[in-house]
């Protein structure tokens, strides 16, 4: 055993020294590790609005879009189907739309901006299948009722403003997203921030 003299200055030079360094290697490890909880570039293109390009949509077609992973319908209705609307209003579970399933600027009979142009997310309120599009035999389903949704997973029926029928097993309507118009032909889905 050596009797030399203890040089505290420069113990307390490496320990400070190796204090530095391994703080700097945590960093180093802890820095990509939380960047790493921040949403992916997809994840943050998934929630991302959508735009709908509806020149080119003819009366009584409907354009599917996504947005969020989820499908959106876009359906130019005819004018028949607008009168038809309040015809069957009794054999609807929430013929006012008082439930949250829409913004405030679709709680309206036509659930839509534009009477003409409704917009909807196409996923059933029961168990989250698609429901069917059927523009001119969805009679079969409802009498006197020509056009409407029906989800054939477990036969829940929605009129054209995605309004539940009663007696059916979706509780609620279907979902309107927030969306607005940017122009005369073009929709933005998700994001509803210029709707007054």
């Amino acid at each position: 055993m050596s009797n030399a003299p203890v040089d505290n200055g420069r113990r307390r030079f490496l320990t400070v020294a190796t204090s530095v360094v391994g703080g700097v290697g945590a960093a180093g490890a802890v820095v990509p590790f939380i960047a790493s909880w921040n949403p992916s570039a997809k994840a943050k293109a998934a929630g991302a609005p959508v735009e709908v390009n509806v020149s080119k949509l003819q009366p009584g077609q409907m354009l599917r879009v996504e947005w969020r992973g989820k499908p959106v319908w876009v359906v130019k209705r005819t004018q028949e189907m607008l009168d038809g609307l309040a015809a069957h209003e009794d054999k609807l579970r929430d013929a006012e739309s008082e439930n949250e399933q829409q913004p405030e600027y679709a709680k309206n009979r036509y659930r839509s901006i534009k009477p003409e142009l409704f917009v909807a997310v196409g996923i059933c309120t029961h168990l989250g299948c698609s429901p069917q599009y059927l523009a001119d035999s969805f009679s079969a389903q409802v009498q006197g009722v020509p056009s409407g949704f029906f989800c054939p997973c477990h036969g829940s029926k929605f009129d054209m403003s995605g309004r539940v029928f009663q007696s059916v097993p979706a509780p609620l309507n279907l979902v309107i997203p927030p969306h607005q118009y940017l122009d005369e032909n073009t929709i933005l889905v998700g994001d509803d921030s210029g709707v007054a």
